[in-house]
């Protein structure tokens, strides 16, 4: 192993969740500024994280991956520190970046926990780290980021594995996949390779998971009806394969999150769930992967492939892999 390091702190940096059930429109009044969301369909979100005891799993599910990066990274003779900052609550991304200049950090690599290119899940967070190194002063370290994964094969190799854990418990031997990725405004999506970049991970983990028929399908729109988001939603599509004869069972792979939050918890395990039983579909729900090992371990070799400064990127399938700096004109807000 060389012992270059280009970098002397790593920062994780994630969406944020309430952890208390007062946290929880503060969070969302957080999450929506400067959007046109009626005040109504925000207090109806609220009802998802109150579901929950009003506590996002969010935080504590980053808590778990700081400690399991660490843990990998020192096995390996890397002992950087970690940082974590969010975008929607408390630890701050300024507050983190303020923080991380106060104790001397120079230039840092961001770890964003968001594997797919759109402007929500990519350019934005760019966004706000420019914005927390300027509250940040003149002392603010350089932040930059790692590239997106969603065709590293640590990525693809844990989905595998999730799903073949999850296919065990469904019976039947023709179960349908089913892949769920957030939605977002179409004009949005064709601005970046948000689709493209989903459908190629779907497309890898359903041939190697020997699944010969799937279907990618999304979920948690927030926008006004007025406004074209894409389809099919997750709830639409269980409506139309109920009408299938016979019905296949379900296996729901959130391939678009990489935590069990509440998006997951409830858009899926409460009303796709709820819907399912109603219409008498079998069906079962895989884990995410932000704590499955072999993603961890990939997650650690792209870290390390910038702490020393290696050229080669590995990645699987038909797509390049994502470059270390997006291009200028990428995923644009609209």
């Amino acid at each position: 192993m060389t012992s270059t390091c280009l970098y002397d702190a790593l920062l994780l940096v994630s969406f944020g969740g309430p952890e208390k059930p007062e946290d929880v429109v503060p969070f969302l009044e957080n999450v929506v500024r400067g959007r046109p969301v009626p005040r109504e369909r925000l207090l109806e979100v609220a009802e998802h994280y109150y579901h929950f005891g009003g506590r996002s799993p969010i935080n504590d599910h980053c808590r778990e991956l700081m400690t399991a990066m660490e843990r990998e990274l020192a096995a390996r003779g890397r002992t950087l520190p970690v940082f974590w900052g969010n975008r929607n609550w408390h630890p701050f991304l300024t507050d983190t970046v303020r923080a991380m200049a106060d104790r001397g950090v120079r230039r840092a690599l961001a770890v964003v926990t968001s594997a797919f290119g759109s402007y929500s899940g990519c350019r934005r967070y760019l966004e706000d780290l420019e914005e927390a190194r300027g509250e940040a002063g003149p002392d603010a370290p350089q932040i930059d980021r790692l590239r997106l994964f969603f065709n590293h094969p640590s990525f693809i190799a844990a989905w595998i594995d999730r799903i073949a854990e999850a296919r065990r418990s469904l019976p039947g031997d023709r179960p349908l996949l089913v892949f769920t990725a957030h939605s977002i405004p179409i004009a949005m999506a064709r601005s970046g390779p948000y689709v493209e970049q989903l459908r190629e991970a779907c497309r890898m983990i359903a041939e190697e998971s020997g699944f010969p028929r799937w279907e990618l399908v999304y979920q948690s729109r927030s926008g006004p009806p007025h406004v074209p988001w894409l389809e099919p939603d997750v709830l639409e599509f269980l409506d139309d394969l109920a009408k299938d004869s016979p019905v296949p069972p379900v296996v729901l792979a959130p391939v678009g999150f990489l935590s069990d939050h509440i998006e997951v918890l409830y858009d899926l395990d409460v009303e796709a769930m709820t819907l399912a039983r109603q219409l008498q579909i079998p069906l079962v729900r895989a884990k995410t992967v932000l704590d499955h090992p072999t993603f961890v371990r990939g997650l650690c070799d792209m870290i390390e492939e910038r702490l020393s400064g290696e050229a080669e990127r590995c990645s699987v399938g038909r797509l390049p892999p994502c470059p270390d700096v997006c291009p200028a004109d990428c995923c644009t807000a609209r």
